[in-house]
């Protein structure tokens, strides 16, 4: 959930016209409640083909669909003793709608932790939370003492009543925070271990599953944005044709995420497991394609006293977050709304549809650069966010079903990390010619998606599409390893990085690059 530089100032000045204290960018601290717990907050959701060296070889029939979910935004590395952990009273969903109704209840992903204190050999009890003598090599067994608080997690693919464990058998252990050094030697060979294997529920093998602590990938000058749109290039914050092309440079921004971590959940699945027929799909024009998604987090709200004088129970999960598209709280939303929508379900997006069709994030870009925008209501966004590509709308109203999800084709083909582009459908070389990306947002999302250029400039129309305009930055140019490669295979080589591009991509999968570790950082 990311916006663009220049979205994400405008989305300032829309917060302000609302009166409404400031949030931070993407969905990192996007309504007020959720700010307020923020291993509950979702940050960004991924959704797409797998585009490692292997996976890009296989025929369709074979391809695998990543998913990711982000949580806890914005972390220093450095800070500990009590480093970064998951809610163990969180329920963390991945929500899959497979037959275009718009309920995205046909599977869903479901993730619980549990959270152990180990004493140090056993009897140790240090004064810190994260002392690692010896140092930590492994999750689980010999070499894994030093880790003094440790998660396990569970993953349940819950097909309507049918609730079915993955991962039979093995201990899944979340990848603690990046202490240091000393703490843990080989970091990266510690986070390979915690990339498990399985199966889908009916038996189906090539599921794989990684949850800890990466490098935040989005990137945006938060700083000049919340200065009331004080941008480093003035009077507006327009790139070039040649900077814009440029994926792999920041021509004048700040990126305020750079040397921050973000705790993630990465599951890797066989198409076939995902399709409503259990077939492959052939191609992106296949009945099968299509598949629609959300994460939501969940809390049981309260503890109830029954009334009879029983023991004390936990009333029903309650919705606290939901995220599908990157940036519709954030920049569609009304500010007095943004608490409620997150607890409303997807489906349910048919009472919001007023904020689709006269967003006041391109009233805002109007005011502050007196660029026109088009008029509404702006049915473009409505069928872009809330129908599937064959779905029409009413006239101006949603229609049934009218549903906010990350639409994934599962048929179009993935790009390789060296060859993506930052704007997707928008992207163009250093000429101005186009060279659409077709595997980008909003055809699912990929980390380095650059969602809010791309929004922003969807949002204004075609003038902004022609200004060109941004925050200045376009790239990761932090990530740990950036432009070392030591051939496929995370961590193949000792010391070496997982494969990641010179502008931040991960290659492999859990496809984010290692964390930053708290002695060496300085955010």
């Amino acid at each position: 959930m990311r916006p663009d530089k220049l979205a994400l100032s405008t989305f300032i000045l829309a917060l302000a016209l609302d009166l409404s204290p400031p949030t931070q960018a993407a969905s990192h601290r996007e309504a007020p409640l959720i700010a307020q717990d923020p291993v509950a907050d979702i940050t960004d959701v991924y959704a797409f083909i797998s585009y490692d060296a292997d996976n890009t070889l296989r025929p369709a029939v074979q391809r695998r669909v990543t998913l990711i979910m982000n949580s806890l935004p914005g972390q220093n590395p450095a800070d500990g003793p009590n480093y970064f952990s998951f809610g163990d009273d969180v329920t963390y969903r991945l929500n899959i709608d497979n037959n275009r109704d718009g309920k995205a209840d046909d599977i869903v992903y479901e993730f619980r932790f549990k959270t152990e204190n180990r004493p140090l050999g056993g009897t140790l009890n240090t004064p810190l939370a994260f002392v690692a003598l010896p140092p930590i090599t492994v999750l689980d067994g010999a070499g894994s003492e030093g880790i003094m608080r440790r998660q396990t997690y569970t993953v349940t693919e819950v097909r309507g009543s049918q609730r079915t464990p993955l991962f039979a058998g093995q201990t899944l252990v979340a990848v603690p925070s990046n202490a240091g050094p000393r703490t843990m030697p080989d970091y990266e060979a510690l986070a390979a271990k915690g990339i498990y294997s399985g199966s889908c529920a009916d038996g189906t093998p090539g599921v794989r599953v990684f949850v800890g602590q990466r490098k935040e990938t989005f990137a945006i000058d938060l700083g000049a944005s919340f200065d009331t749109l004080n941008f480093r290039r003035q009077p507006l914050p327009l790139l070039t044709t040649a900077e814009d092309a440029n994926d792999a440079a920041n021509p004048f921004g700040v990126n305020r995420f750079a040397g921050t971590n973000v705790n993630s959940i990465a599951l890797e699945i066989p198409v076939t497991c995902l399709t409503r027929d259990h077939q492959p799909v052939a191609d992106e024009k296949a009945p099968n394609a299509l598949i629609g998604l959300y994460a939501n987090t969940s809390r049981n709200k309260v503890q109830v006293l029954r009334t009879n004088g029983g023991p004390i129970a936990d009333s029903p999960p309650v919705q606290v977050q939901r995220m599908g598209n990157p940036l519709v709280n954030e920049l569609i939303i009304n500010t007095s709304s943004k608490d409620y929508w997150n607890t409303q379900s997807p489906e349910q997006e048919a009472q919001f549809q007023n904020f689709y069709q006269a967003p006041v994030i391109a009233t805002a870009l109007q005011l502050v650069f007196g660029v026109p925008v088009p008029a509404t209501p702006r049915k473009d966004l409505m069928t872009v966010l809330l129908k599937y590509p064959d779905q029409s709308l009413s006239g101006t109203d949603c229609g049934t079903p009218c549903s906010e999800l990350l639409r994934l084709n599962m048929g179009v083909l993935p790009v390789a990390a060296e060859s993506q582009h930052r704007l997707g459908p928008l992207a163009h070389d250093t000429l101005g010619n186009p060279t659409p990306d077709p595997a980008s947002w909003p055809n699912g999302r990929r980390p380095n998606d650059d969602v809010t250029d791309i929004a922003v400039r969807v949002v204004g129309g075609a003038n902004y599409i022609a200004a060109m305009a941004g925050d200045g930055v376009n790239a990761v140019l932090d990530a740990p390893g950036a432009g070392v490669s030591d051939g496929p295979g995370y961590g193949s080589i000792s010391g070496n990085h997982l494969d990641v591009t010179i502008n931040g991509i991960a290659k492999e999968f859990p496809f984010l690059p290692t964390p930053h570790d708290g002695r060496g950082t300085t955010p």
